[in-house]
């Protein structure tokens, strides 16, 4: 028997379209699970991320809890992949970049429209925001990166086999998109 390839997913601060687009691969996910075996996914609600040989990062980083999963990624993944453009550049999330944090949580908790009880949250269980929302290669070392938003499913699959057969990555023109 040989042994699978490892594969471990997360979304960070972003829309999770990434990951419906890899969902969207369909009937070519029972081929995929054919060569792999998966860790940290939704399809398998692992909340932590093991030894892997694939670690794929979709969105951007914007508080504390998104530093400690890309961290633990980069640290468990032989290989990791940063999917869509959250990832690449922060995407919507980082149009908040824009604006003092003070200023977006003012707004969000204490001035925004139907505000009933103003207060911004200081609970240990929400995680600490950062000052500005990053690209995931601004944290940790990323070994490619899958354009897109979202990458499509064709894109994705395409992608996964050249890299689990050890192939030049080679994307047509026509697979990458920006909906």
């Amino acid at each position: 028997m040989v042994d699978k390839v490892r594969i471990a997913t997360t979304s960070l601060a972003g829309c999770f379209g990434c990951h419906m687009s890899f969902l969207d691969i369909d009937e070519k996910l029972l081929d995929l699970i054919e060569l792999v075996e998966f860790d940290r996914t939704p399809i398998t609600d692992i909340k932590t991320c093991g030894p892997c040989d694939v670690g794929l990062i979709e969105g951007g980083v914007c508080n504390s809890h998104n530093v400690h999963v890309l961290k633990e990624f980069r640290e468990n993944c032989k290989t990791l992949v940063a999917v869509g453009a959250c990832a690449f550049n922060g995407g919507i999330p980082a149009l908040r970049n824009h604006y003092e944090l003070k200023d977006c949580l003012e707004e969000s908790y204490i001035n925004g429209i139907g505000i009933e009880n103003p207060q911004i949250p200081n609970d240990p269980e929400v995680p600490l925001l950062l000052d500005k929302v990053h690209p995931v290669h601004e944290v940790v070392s990323i070994d490619y990166f899958l354009p897109g938003c979202p990458p499509s499913a064709e894109a994705i699959w395409t992608f996964l086999n050249e890299l689990l057969s050890g192939q030049e990555i080679v994307l047509p023109y026509t697979a990458l998109h920006y909906d």
